[in-house]
């Protein structure tokens, strides 16, 4: 961090006197050196992210005024993507630009961050970055800090807060891939229930593709209304007070046909909830938009959670709610 640092302030150091040696003998006013956040990756040797920006034309982008905050991936995470995807920077189709430049941006997050302080204090939650999914909606990325800076359950913070003029940059261990639903159930452990549900519909015969459904970044869009881990629990003690029964012990079918009561067709985020009826691929539930609710057959309510509404991924978008909807009984 020693080394960094001092390179930095060498880098400033040396662009201040480039910026007073230009000025006029006569002019006694020394405008103060702007050092961009693409201005410190080059600092701390970056060059696969800034060849990757100049071939997606965000170079300019981010030596705007910002503010923005970004998780940097070191050279060697660029090269792994590389190898991974078989992209070539210097020859992108179109489509692959596109690509390239929303996986840039799901690293941008508009406003200033740091990592020490904003992100260690908050402890885990969502924030949005630049990159866009269904709708041009923005989408989500998840941070943990009980063992470092962790983005969406893979990439490492490891070297945080390098401070520009507009913004700051964290260097980051991994490319952070555009996120899908399974992204954000994998990684939240407060859906591990839902994860644990869906492997079960999984196992019935014929198979219910739900998690490689969820896994591909092309398939849905989807809205998921994502049952907490007491949301199941709660569940478990309704249909069995002895609290005997586990998640496991449920039929396969049966699992399934209550998770189709919480998926619906295309990308609903919170401020297009409907008030009235909604057609989940299970069945009618209703939502009241201003309650924030939603009602099933059996007039059993369920809350939408609202700190965790428009978890936003690549093929969908989630809410978590607090009650399991049940079909008809």
């Amino acid at each position: 961090m020693k080394i960094i640092l001092k390179t930095f302030k060498l880098l400033s150091v040396f662009l201040l006197v480039i910026g007073t040696t230009a000025c006029s003998d006569d002019d006694d006013t020394i405008t103060p050196t702007r050092t961009t956040v693409v201005d410190v990756a080059l600092a701390n040797n970056l060059t696969s992210l800034a060849a990757a920006l100049e071939a997606t034309d965000l170079t300019s982008t981010l030596q705007g005024d910002g503010p923005f905050t970004v998780f940097a991936p070191s050279n060697d995470a660029f090269t792994q993507l590389l190898t991974d995807t078989g992209l070539d920077l210097e020859n992108l189709s179109t489509a692959e630009e596109a690509l390239v430049k929303n996986i840039l941006l799901n690293h941008v997050i508009i406003g200033s961050v740091t990592s020490s302080t904003d992100l260690v204090n908050a402890g885990s939650g969502y924030t949005n970055t630049a990159a866009t999914g269904p709708n041009q909606a923005n989408l989500s990325l998840y941070f943990t800090t009980s063992t470092g800076v962790m983005l969406n359950g893979s990439s490492t913070v490891t070297n945080a807060d390098n401070v520009a003029s507009n913004g700051v940059v964290h260097i980051v261990d991994e490319v952070i891939g555009l996120p899908t639903i399974a992204t954000f159930a994998t990684t939240n452990p407060a859906l591990s229930n839902l994860v644990a549900a869906l492997q079960l519909a999984d196992s019935g015969t014929p198979t219910v593709p739900y998690i490689s459904t969820v896994s591909d970044s092309s398939a849905g869009p989807f809205t998921v209304f994502a049952p907490s881990n007491d949301a199941f629990a709660d569940l478990l003690l309704e249909l069995d007070p002895s609290g005997n029964t586990s998640l496991g012990d449920l039929d396969p079918a049966t699992v399934d046909a209550v998770l189709t009561y919480h998926i619906v067709s295309g990308n609903v985020q919170s401020s297009s909830l409907p008030n009235g009826t909604v057609a989940t691929l299970g069945g009618d539930i209703t939502a009241d938009n201003s309650a924030f609710t939603l009602t099933d057959p059996n007039a059993r309510v369920s809350n939408i959670v609202t700190s965790l509404v428009d978890i936003q991924s690549i093929n969908g978008v989630v809410h978590v709610i607090d009650k399991v909807l049940l079909p008809m009984q």
